[in-house]
């Protein structure tokens, strides 16, 4: 019998802890470490992203509707074909080899050109004269075009998560991981992922300088020395993951106890097939993928639609970059300290003693809990001002700023943890070509299609009401619709995720794999010989 599929008991503490075979660490550390590089890059850009565009001049969390419906959605489209492109004439190394380059090369770019000559190259005069002809609900996309480099480099840091992140490893962590192995090592993947937030909270604190230091050799501000220290912590953590990646499809994969060989052929088979419009078109044809895209559309719809408005309060709050900055990475290391004991304590046990169905419900529950305390204080600040300031001894203000802050880090914390390993668990038993195609249309267009979504409701109210207080009970109405449909849409394809991994006879010459589509569009089962 193989190694692999031998098992073994573990204790009680073990199974909670650290459900993992001592044959199995050789595979699985240098994934968990890829992980921890990979999200501690995503945590440290995700804020400074935020930081640059909404602390910009002129602008404030108005620009971020704008920037995700103009800039982000074509271009995550356009990345989803190059990615296609790619793997239609390269091995899958070659694909992430070349695409994780670019997004290194660009931050080296940005870091050592384009923000030191961000003053000559932000049209400035063009933008004064606009924001003096358009209506304020246009302030947003003025903002966009005023700060186009800041514009370019949210949108690189934004994809950071859809494209390398999810795409790429999350991707080749599902191909070259077992069912089995996935149901132990995803929660144990959130929990190095997770602890990456915690890292990257404390190098940005540990890096942070409120004035410029003469003893660096670079920048001009101390907001611009914070920001080029932590993009060379990005291209370092960048390089390291390259190097993981290089060692595990060298070394590790090439064991047939930690890779079968035989799912390789398939994926071959698949490699060379692929096209965006072919993928799009092999979702909607399967029930299974449409409610796992609608479940990730839902999560970025929803999580867009708050964090927009909580954005725009902590603006109002702090107002300069190293103190918003700062801010933002308390969260995270927060964040990142919840989302490891969710991980650790709650992701895995609670796949393996409560199903998946239970595990995928935790997160739309969090965040409607949490939408209403941050929507009752939002709401609150036109009318009751005084009264909580009685109450309380703080403003509503800076109760917007608290709830929305635990509503980030808890349904941050779930989603890195719960969300994600329930989320590409659902890929595990599919074909290989299922999950090529499916993982491409789903994290590469019904991802951003949800946070797009969000931001042209955001867009189309402002345009309309010209201001978040006007806008917000409208927003809060189709939240809550939003996360309704989406728990509805986890039982469904809960009862399939059952089925699918049900176990089955299998005969001594013919073993049973699921494919994707039937006739009619569902899920089966068909024997490979």
């Amino acid at each position: 019998m193989p190694i692999a599929d031998r098992k073994r008991e573990f204790s009680r503490w073990r199974t909670y802890l650290w459900p993992i075979h001592r044959y199995e660490l050789k595979k699985f550390l240098p994934m968990l470490l890829m992980f921890f590089l990979v999200t501690f890059d995503y945590n440290v850009l995700r804020t400074m992203k935020d930081t640059l565009v909404v602390t910009a001049k002129g602008s404030g969390a108005e620009v971020i509707p704008f920037i995700k419906v103009w800039a982000m959605f074509p271009m995550s489209v356009l990345m989803t074909y190059l990615f296609t492109r790619l793997s239609n004439r390269f091995s899958r190394e070659t694909v992430v080899y070349t695409m994780f380059s670019m997004f290194l090369v660009f931050f080296v770019i940005f870091s050592l050109i384009l923000y030191p000559a961000r003053e000559s190259l932000h049209p400035n005069l063009t933008a004064d004269y606009l924001e003096k002809v358009l209506p304020a609900g246009c302030k947003g996309l003025i903002a966009m075009y005023r700060n186009w480099t800041f514009t370019a480099f949210y949108v690189m840091a934004e994809l950071w998560s859809n494209i390398v992140l999810f795409m790429l490893f999350w991707g080749f962590a599902n191909q070259v991981t077992r069912l089995g192995e996935a149901k132990r090592f995803y929660g144990l993947f959130g929990i190095g992922a997770n602890f990456s937030g915690v890292a990257a909270g404390l190098a940005a604190a540990a890096l942070y300088r409120d004035q410029l230091d003469t003893s660096l050799p670079f920048g001009s501000t101390g907001w611009e020395q914070t920001m080029t220290m932590l993009l060379g912590l990005v291209l370092l953590a960048g390089l390291g993951t390259l190097a993981l990646f290089y060692w595990m499809n060298t070394r590790i994969l090439k064991d047939p106890r930690y890779y079968d060989p035989q799912n390789a052929s398939h994926e071959k088979g698949v490699i060379g097939k692929l096209s965006l419009r072919e993928n799009l078109s092999y979702l909607l044809r399967s029930r299974y993928l449409l409610l796992l895209a609608f479940i990730v559309i839902a999560y970025n719809l929803v999580i867009n639609l708050v964090e927009v408005l909580w954005k725009h309060e902590l603006r109002v709050l702090y107002p300069l970059p190293g103190e918003y900055n700062l801010y933002m990475n308390s969260v995270t290391t927060l964040t990142g300290i919840l989302a490891t004991l969710f991980a650790w304590f709650i992701s895995g046990n609670s796949i393996r003693k409560f199903g998946w169905t239970f595990t995928a419900m935790l997160t739309p529950t969090i965040l409607l809990i949490t939408s209403v305390g941050f929507f009752g204080c939002f709401l609150a600040e036109g009318t009751m001002s005084d009264l909580m300031q009685g109450i309380l001894g703080t403003t509503p203000l800076a109760m917007a700023v608290f709830f929305g802050s635990a509503q980030n880090i808890l349904c941050r914390a779930a989603k890195y943890s719960v969300f994600d390993s329930t989320k590409e668990m659902a890929f595990v038993p599919l074909s290989p070509e299922c999950k090529i195609r499916g993982k491409a249309a789903i994290d590469g267009v019904a991802a951003r299609l949800g946070k797009s979504g969000g931001s042209v409701i955001h867009q189309s109210l402002l345009l309309t009401l010209a201001s978040f207080a006007a806008s917000a009970p409208y927003v809060a109405s189709l939240l809550f619709a939003v996360i309704v449909f989406w728990m509805g849409a986890v039982r469904l394809m809960g009862r399939q995720f059952t089925d699918l991994t049900a176990p089955k006879p299998v005969n001594a010459d013919n073993a049973t794999r699921p494919l994707p589509l039937g006739s009619d569009g569902v899920l089966t089962e068909q024997k490979a010989v």
